[in-house]
């Protein structure tokens, strides 16, 4: 396996000694996943200082999955990725020092479903097949789902459903483009792939174009946030514990502008500009009305939530 394996999966594999310590051995479970992220930390950041600036993609790993519906382990990092993966490997290993003593409760069940969290996260800034990508854009919504229901504050469930079902109908809408993609794609090109090089050169009607954007664009704006589907984000970062409230700040928020830009940008571009405006518009609206909410903000929370 290649470093970048390594640093994706670390979290994950660090959860199988997590999972055969006794549950009273609450030292030694936070002493493994905090060692564990440590380690996951160093790779990110040799990962960081070897990245060659200008060279394209690099520390590629294509690896057959599921040869039958062209599926692959495909993953690398430009310059946009793997400042992202440095960020959230060391942000991990921060939310996860923050909860050493604000986390009291089922220390277990949390040590293995933020490390899950990890990985899926890592996964999604350095995925190049898009069905890959999608398995890690799900897997780490139930994780943080989790972090919120059972680690959060008195409205934790409410916050938590509100919060699953925003991404999650965002998420569907976007796997329904991955499929428009992956079919169009196979009936040009003989091949089944889900390859993000090669679903780019895939023609599309022009208003296919519109609704294909559309899809993708919605799925990442409700991630960003962006104004009007900003509402979950208020309620799920009050109510998450310290640790969820660092990463949902820190990594997911990140993931919504970073789909725009990796794949809303690049595989429609006319429509991408032609709607620019429509987005800047949101965003200003974002910003103004943010920054009104902002001053009648008490709580400190949801102030850095807005």
């Amino acid at each position: 396996m290649s470093v970048l394996t390594w640093a994706i999966f670390l979290p994950a594999l660090a959860t199988l000694p997590v999972l055969l310590l006794p549950r009273e051995r609450e030292r030694a479970i936070r002493w493994v996943a905090l060692a564990a992220l440590t380690a996951d930390a160093l790779l990110a950041g040799w990962l960081f200082f070897r990245f060659q600036p200008g060279g394209g993609w690099q520390f590629v790993e294509r690896v057959r999955w599921i040869s039958d519906w062209g599926i692959t382990y495909h993953i690398g990092v430009d310059g946009i990725s793997i400042v992202l993966v440095a960020m959230t490997a060391l942000l991990g290993w921060c939310a996860y020092l923050s909860a050493w003593s604000g986390i009291t409760a089922r220390i277990k069940e949390f040590t293995v479903v933020f490390l899950i969290l990890q990985t899926a996260m890592l996964g999604v800034f350095v995925a190049r097949d898009l069905f890959l990508f999608y398995v890690f854009w799900e897997a780490m919504l139930i994780p943080m789902y989790f972090l919120i229901g059972v680690w959060g504050g008195p409205r934790r469930i409410y916050a938590a459903i509100k919060f699953i079902l925003y991404t999650l109908v965002g998420s569907l809408l976007m796997l329904v483009a991955i499929l428009w993609l992956y079919f169009a794609h196979a009936a040009q090109a003989g091949e089944r792939t889900f390859d993000f090089v090669a679903l780019m050169q895939t023609s599309v009607p022009g208003g296919a174009q519109v609704w294909l954007f559309a899809a993708f664009a919605l799925a990442f704006a409700i991630k960003v946030p962006v104004f009007p589907f900003h509402t979950w984000l208020p309620d799920a970062h009050v109510e998450a514990p310290t640790a969820g409230s660092v990463i949902l700040a820190g990594v997911l928020l990140k993931m919504g502008t970073y789909g725009l830009v990796r794949f809303c940008l690049p595989f429609f571009p006319e429509v991408a500009r032609q709607y620019a405006p429509v987005l800047a518009v949101l965003g200003i609206i974002g910003i103004l009305y943010g920054g009104l909410v902002c001053i009648g903000q008490r709580d400190l929370k949801r102030l850095i939530a807005y």
